[in-house]
């Protein structure tokens, strides 16, 4: 009872004496208040947060050393005399050159902060990224299968294809981008997550639903923006990465970059070399072979404070081969013996120019050209194509106090030419589209912002599509934020997607007369909460997502009397829908790091009553992240998830599986060590179940629902070399 006693008339004492320090933080570029700005004490250690409009009072006395900080400003330490009478005016700069540190997200054209956007965006940041790399150093298909809501499905069991699917629809439905530029897709087919190294990116953007009012036709699904990394002024960087895995993959990449006030440079080399294995003994690859080389190369002309020009090249190889291991192991007796080898090459070559104007405006253009080469060869059949991919844009952006807006014009298109001799049933194809773009974000309330956008498409085709959106969002105070959106979208016919197997290639004779493009309609709900409690950084998030996608279009057989089978791509009469819902829970206290996600997704193909369930959809999700910082030098991490059962196409489930991992790295100066379990318990489709049928020289694949590879275990290193 004392001790209470004393404690009462010590915190009267420090109330009846203390004074406060009171002011407003704002952006000193736009003089904008900075909401949730955090205010800390150097001394004590206690602090708080500013609300919306930037508006903090704390309670002190004398002379006090205050540390200022928000989410994508330079901190500022300072040195301020308590007084209830002086009002403080604080004024914090962006920290443009360190994204390492803030979120800014490119993926809103108007380079805005991630609390400050009306559309839900998810970012990978630097952090997660320099982890993958030594995880899977070859590339980021498992990193993205980590994030709620994304589903890697292989899509081939002998060349080890993958489609990445949001919200339960296919990958094709996905828009994914290079720095804002489309550069994917089509002829490549689903190689694309595949052959993107981590160690060349700063972060990774996706935003899930509808995306087509600033993306165009083909983010119904969701749109991946990959942000490459960019020279720091006066911070030089040189790193190498080596790995090898007990699925006998070899990995090594190395990045260099460097600035000064007129220039910089990015470099990035990399190359892959995976033997094939087969895991389950039955003369067939698991994993197939594969050869790949990326180097990427930027270049960084500022030529004043205001004005900026970026130069890149790309170029990926690869060889890619999977069948029977015979034929991959070049055994005399293989002549006849199955396989499917891609050979790609892919040559991009991009522009970007930056313009600072007055104020916050910001005037900026884009171009880039693919260049991709594909050679498909297998036992029975080969064939050749190119696809050539260009996009041009110029936009134009500017903040004011309420509105932060941006407004553009862009034009692109692809050209899909057969190499000749040919045997196939394709056509040559060509497709450009010129669109018209503008969205506004008005904070008409301290509490709301209204995010509204119109695109409008002019295919040479299929006609003009016109796609608006809105998004509300509601900040109810610095915890809670609300969002609600949705808007229209559009996926124009292709003649490759990744659901089809090579060989079907020689058999596909184009669309049915009539044939149009698919139109969608998405919603998206989410309620984030963030909250500091114990010491402990609380997060929960809450999402809810509806897709319909109109006159879906599938690859059908035709009736014939040819002794072949003759595919046309054609529309459905009925829908395809998803709904579901996303819940996650991510906390973190000093070196500890937890994360609990669930997704439930309810896929229907209304077009196929039989078998109304959209095959290899996961219905229900779980996962879970474990990861501890024991010290600067190690740091461990085990993950799992719960992949319910999930339907076939023929209407029959698979069995439910848990897959687990477990990560272990160890720095030693400028080095770093990762020792890497995947699949800990070793499940497998091919374990119990039989995944090639005959005839031998040309089978059949079942549907892939279950990793194929097995465990397996691989060490990296990494070296800062400065």
């Amino acid at each position: 009872m004392k001790i209470l006693i004393l404690n009462i008339l010590f915190f009267a004492s420090i109330v009846a004496n203390a004074q406060t320090i009171k002011g407003t933080i704002k952006d000193a570029a736009t003089g904008k208040g900075i909401g949730g700005a955090s205010i800390v004490n150097v001394t004590t250690k206690k602090g708080v947060q500013a609300d919306s409009l930037g508006n903090f009072v704390m309670n002190g006395s004398g002379k006090l050393q205050l540390k200022f900080s928000a989410t994508g400003y330079a901190n500022l330490d300072t040195l301020m005399i308590a007084s209830t009478d002086i009002n403080h005016q604080i004024s914090l700069m962006a920290a443009a050159e360190e994204l390492d540190e803030v979120v800014i997200v490119s993926s809103s054209r108007t380079n805005s902060r991630i609390e400050d956007l009306p559309t839900k965006v998810e970012v990978l940041g630097s952090e997660e990224v320099h982890e993958e790399n030594g995880i899977k150093p070859g590339n980021i298909a498992s990193l993205l299968g980590d994030i709620a809501g994304i589903q890697i499905q292989q899509t081939n069991a002998a060349t080890g294809n993958a489609d990445m699917r949001i919200q339960g629809l296919q990958g094709k439905y996905t828009q994914i981008l290079r720095d804002g530029m489309p550069l994917f897709g089509g002829y490549s087919g689903s190689f694309s997550i595949l052959q993107i190294p981590p160690l060349d990116l700063q972060q990774i953007e996706l935003v899930k639903g509808a995306a087509s009012t600033l993306y165009g036709g083909g983010a119904i699904a969701g749109m991946l923006n990959l942000i490459s990394k960019k020279p720091k002024l006066g911070k030089p960087e040189a790193s190498l990465t080596l790995n090898r895995s007990t699925l006998l993959e070899n990995n090594a990449n190395l990045f260099f970059s460097g600035r000064n006030k007129k220039t910089g440079y990015t470099f990035f080399a990399g190359g892959t070399w995976q033997d094939p294995v087969d895991v389950n003994n039955d003369g067939f690859s698991d994993v197939p072979s594969v050869k790949s080389v990326f180097i990427h190369p930027r270049f960084f002309l500022y030529g004043s404070e205001t004005s900026t020009v970026v130069l890149g090249y790309t170029l990926n190889y690869e060889d890619r081969n999977g069948g029977d291991m015979q034929a991959l192991n070049k055994l005399s007796n293989a002549s006849k013996a199955f396989f499917i080898q891609n050979k790609s090459w892919r040559n991009t070559a991009d522009i970007v120019w930056e313009k600072k104007l007055k104020g916050n405006a910001l005037l900026s253009t884009k171009a880039s050209t693919s260049f991709f080469s594909r050679d498909v060869l297998t036992n029975s059949f080969g064939m050749g194509g190119k696809q050539l991919i260009w996009y041009t844009e110029m936009a134009y952006s500017n903040k004011t106090e309420h509105h932060n807006y941006v407004m553009g014009i862009n034009f692109n298109g692809d050209q899909f030419t057969k190499k000749l001799p040919d045997s196939t049933l394709l056509q040559n194809e060509k497709n450009n589209t010129i669109g018209f773009f503008a969205q506004d974000d008005w904070k008409f309330h301290p509490n709301f912002t209204l995010q509204s956008g119109l695109r409008v498409d002019v295919h040479n085709n299929y006609g003009t599509f016109f796609l608006p959106r809105l998004s509300l969002m509601y900040k109810a105070n610095q915890k809670i934020t609300m969002r609600i959106g949705g808007g229209l979208g559009y996926k124009t016919p292709t003649l490759f997607n990744s659901e089809i197997d090579e060989r079907q290639y020689k058999y596909i004779a184009g669309y049915k007369l009539g044939t149009t493009a698919e139109k969608s309609y998405g919603a998206n709900f989410d309620v984030n909460y963030k909250t500091n409690l114990d010491g402990w950084s609380l997060t929960f998030n809450q999402t809810f997502f509806y897709n319909r996608i109109d006159k879906p279009i599938l690859l059908e057989t035709l009736p014939t009397v040819l002794p072949t089978p003759v595919y046309m791509f054609m529309n459905q009469t009925q829908p395809l829908e998803t709904t579901g819902f996303e819940t996650y829970i991510a906390a973190h206290k000093n070196a500890l790091e937890l994360y609990l996600g669930y997704v439930y997704t309810n896929a229907k193909r209304k077009y196929n009553p039989a078998q109304p369930n959209l095959p290899l959809i996961a219905r229900n999700k779980l996962a879970t992240v474990i990861a501890y910082e024991f010290s600067k030098k190690f740091r461990a991490g085990v993950e799992a998830a719960y992949t319910d059962k999930q339907y076939l196409d023929n209407g029959q489930t698979t069995t439910p599986y848990v897959f687990a991992a477990l990560m272990m790295r160890y720095n030693i100066g400028k080095t770093s060590i990762v020792l890497n379990c995947e699949n800990l318990f070793d499940y497998r489709q091919n374990k119990n179940n039989q995944v090639v049928f005959p005839p031998l020289n040309n089978p059949s694949f079942p549907e892939i629902w279950a990793p194929l590879d097995g465990r397996v275990v691989n060490m990296s290193v990494f070296f800062k070399l400065y």
